[in-house]
């Protein structure tokens, strides 16, 4: 018979965020995701044409697993990041344009912006943004980051970057700091090759990890695909126990659902069952898998196992702010002052 702990175990959805191929959920996803019960889901473009297409599918991803509260992700960050797009959903500026503005008048075109596309949303069901960047650029970096950062102040793109949680966060919809503990000194695009940073522990300390401090009580984080050679040469931060525990977890202080980037990315060596019990070993809560290839992802969740009893805190939590978080809002007036400050049109 079964111990109480297994039996609570067995009741946590997979320790996973799982996409899907196209505009509806497959019978063979639908019988998939009944049958793993990952944590919950992420949307890409290919997922997105119309609004009441994204709610339909939204809530057939839910009801597959049984679970109405299950998060769903999405990247919207504005700019060249963006799932939603025109016609069917506003286009809003890249962080660097937003951070281009003479402050105060960034931090409010920050929050409205954050609030605003919370605000596209939720009417569709999404629940988490993977956003904002933290990420500080340094000079020679790949401009995989680039125009998505606000800037190089660590102060400074921590007071942005909190505004843009709080804006999601009055729209009902949880924002996600990335990419901890720091992206910025990337050399190599994360997504084709994996980035080794040899910057010191001082160093990374006093600037790199800054940001991340700031905001250290948000809901939500995901990890880098880098190796940082001062505290773990030899593994990049999501499958390193010294960086989540030392550092993310320890120094920064972050006690958030702590997500992987796309576990399927070129960084990583590995099969994607390897991949996905190293970064959850290291301290992650959650692998998320983007590319909705499904033998891909049964392959994962062959390999993910429950939530542990903390990380299913963690997302009750969040779930628990995102719920109370949420405030009164007029679209219109929003809109108005948004374009007024960036001299984006709706």
């Amino acid at each position: 018979m079964p111990l109480p702990d297994e039996r609570a175990a067995a009741r946590r959805p997979l320790a996973v965020v799982f996409g899907c191929a196209g505009e509806t959920l497959s019978e063979d996803e639908r019988r998939f995701f009944a049958g793993s019960n990952p944590l919950g889901f992420v949307l890409f473009a290919r997922n997105c044409r119309t609004p009441a297409q994204v709610t339909s599918l939204v809530a057939a991803m839910r009801a597959a697993i049984g679970r109405p509260g299950a998060p769903v992700l999405i990247d919207q960050e504005g700019g060249r990041v963006a799932r939603l797009r025109p016609p069917e959903w506003r286009a809003y500026p890249a962080a660097a344009r937003i951070a281009a503005l003479p402050d105060p008048d960034a931090a409010e075109a920050a929050f409205l912006g954050a609030r605003l596309t919370a605000d596209d949303l939720a009417v569709l069901g999404v629940t988490v943004d993977c956003m904002p960047v933290l990420d500080l650029p340094a000079p020679g970096a790949d401009p995989v980051i680039g125009d998505r950062a606000y800037g190089s102040d660590p102060e400074r793109v921590a007071r942005l970057g909190r505004a843009v949680c709080e804006g999601l966060l009055a729209g009902g919809v949880l924002p996600t700091i990335k990419h901890m503990p720091g992206h910025g000194r990337a050399g190599v695009d994360s997504h084709k090759a994996l980035p080794r940073v040899p910057a010191s522990r001082a160093e990374l300390s006093g600037h790199d990890f800054a940001p991340f401090r700031g905001l250290a009580g948000m809901p939500w984080g995901m990890t880098a695909h880098i190796v940082f050679e001062a505290i773990d040469p030899g593994a990049p931060a999501t499958m390193s126990a010294s960086v989540i525990g030392d550092i993310i977890r320890g120094e920064i202080g972050f006690d958030g659902v702590l997500s992987t980037d796309d576990i399927s990315m070129g960084a990583l060596a590995g099969d994607l069952a390897t991949r996905t019990r190293r970064a959850l070993a290291a301290g992650c809560d959650v692998v998320l898998h983007c590319s909705g290839v499904l033998s891909e992802m049964r392959e994962i969740a062959a390999a993910a196992p429950s939530l542990t009893e903390a990380a299913a805190a963690r997302v009750a939590r969040g779930e628990a702010l995102r719920r109370r978080s949420r405030q009164p809002f007029e679209r219109a007036a929003a809109e108005a002052r948004f374009a007024t400050l960036t001299g984006a049109q709706a």
